[in-house]
């Protein structure tokens, strides 16, 4: 009997041992694997960082680093490195996760779209506007978009919102201020004018419209504005926005003449005509209202005047001999019909590179730039000019400026050699960018100030 119950009581013993032993090895094999796991996450993560501080080191070599206008800033205390914003960034590698945190790496190439703000799940980015050691040059306005002017108002890119749907969500904004203020009786022809048909400029002839103002649209090229001096193929990134008498629109990469499409539907439906080729010089208070007074010499009246102009105003021109012949342009509109022709295109951003690489096809293309090395452009622009030069499509000329544009050449001098270089050409496409009209603005009495790192669009506490 005793050996019986001994013998049972030491087999459960065992028994119960070797179900301990087993779950100890399960255990021990589940925390192994989780350790596993967590070794490979960390090492993933090291390995990344050192990648996105490479990148970092390489912007910085290449000037790519410093944003030139509106950017993200990081708050690293609400950063959880979810890396939404890396993820929802269309431009890439403009952010990235650095130490367990978001970092700027290619901020100079940010367009400030703002994906990587609406992405953010703990709300730490916020858009910012210059730096603390380069300041950028706005006009003054108050929470209603009015500037210091009583009665001038601003939207859009000019006040540091480039983005499509900011631009037309402020212009709509700023003419339901306006009505707001509007006096029903004065001794202008018109209750507003609005100066500019980009995005901004489009919302807000629109929003007029369904007040019932009287208003005026004017455009100094064609309508829409920036948006129309791109390249036929240049993809413009943009979000769901609101449109004035239209409804929701949701674009979230187009091409720009679908854009244009758009913008041309949206006005023909509510029977709007924008008055293209019409340049406002001066606006000059005068009696309670404005006087606008436009480069053909025509003069308009508007009791408040709504600015959705572009900040780079002008183009800016080298002021070179022989710059006014017809033979030169500044933004390129059609290069498909434009074939057969010895072509020289004049700068080193990405308009320049785009709109050689569109020409080189049917042309015999010349790019030249003041520069050792492109500093400010894409990195899918780098790549592409770079294969289009080794495959001889293009012919790339550093250091070298236009002194003289001739009939049939075009002279440039090195700048490091101070040679002189004289190319056959027959068209010429300059890509200097443009200036702030600040002259006009301070003409109209608009006071300008310098923002050092302010915020343009921040979440609200």
């Amino acid at each position: 009997m005793w050996p019986l119950q001994l013998y049972l009581v030491t087999d459960g013993f065992f028994n119960m041992n070797e179900i301990l032993l087993e779950q100890v090895v399960i255990y021990s094999v589940v925390i192994l694997f989780c350790l596993a796991i967590v070794f490979i996450y960390l090492r993933k993560q090291k390995r990344n960082s050192k990648r996105v501080e490479e990148k970092i080191v390489i912007a910085k070599r290449d000037g790519m680093y410093e944003p030139v206008s509106l950017h993200p800033v990081i708050d690293e205390n609400s950063c959880i490195r979810t890396g939404a914003c890396v993820a929802a960034c269309p431009e890439h590698d403009i952010l990235g996760i650095k130490d367990g945190k978001a970092v700027t790496i290619n901020a100079s190439k940010c367009i400030g779209h703002g994906a990587c703000f609406h992405a953010c799940p703990t709300q730490a980015i916020t858009l910012c506007i210059g730096t603390e050691k380069r300041g950028v040059e706005l006009p003054h306005v108050n929470q209603n978009f009015e500037t210091n002017v009583d009665g001038i108002f601003i939207a859009g890119e000019l006040g540091g919102m480039g983005l499509i749907k900011n631009a037309v969500e402020q212009g709509k904004q700023a003419v339901d201020n306006i009505v707001k203020s509007l006096r029903k009786t004065h001794e202008a022809t018109y209750d507003l004018v609005i100066v500019g048909a980009g995005p901004a400029g489009i919302s807000a002839s629109l929003a007029a419209k369904k007040h019932n103002l009287n208003f005026l649209t004017l455009e100094q090229d064609t309508l829409g504005g920036t948006i129309f001096t791109f390249p036929r193929q240049k993809v413009v990134m943009t979000s769901a926005m609101d449109l004035p008498l239209y409804g929701k629109v949701k674009l979230f990469e187009t091409s720009k003449t679908a854009l244009l499409d758009l913008w041309h539907s949206a006005l023909s439906k509510n029977n709007i005509t924008v008055r293209e080729n019409a340049k406002v010089e001066t606006i000059t208070p005068v009696n309670g209202h404005f006087n606008l007074a436009l480069l053909t010499g025509e003069q308009i009246t508007a009791k408040t005047v709504l600015l959705t102009i572009g900040r780079r105003g002008t183009p800016r021109k080298l002021g070179v001999e022989g710059e006014i012949q017809e033979k030169v342009a500044y933004r390129l509109l059609e290069p498909e019909d434009i074939k057969a022709k010895n072509i020289m295109v004049v700068g080193g951003g990405d308009s320049a590179i785009e709109s050689a690489l569109l020409l080189a096809d049917e042309n015999n293309v010349t790019l030249s730039y003041r520069g050792e090395v492109f500093s400010r452009i894409k990195a899918k622009n780098s790549e592409k000019i770079k294969e289009a030069i080794d495959q001889g499509k293009i012919k790339l000329l550093f250091n070298t400026t236009p002194l003289y544009i001739n009939k049939d050449s075009v002279v440039l001098s090195t700048n490091t050699e101070g040679e002189e270089l004289y190319i056959e050409n027959d068209l010429v496409y300059i890509f200097a960018g443009g200036e702030l009209p600040t002259q006009f603005l301070e003409k109209a009495g608009i006071r300008i100030t310098k923002k050092f790192g302010e915020a343009i669009l921040k979440h609200e506490d």
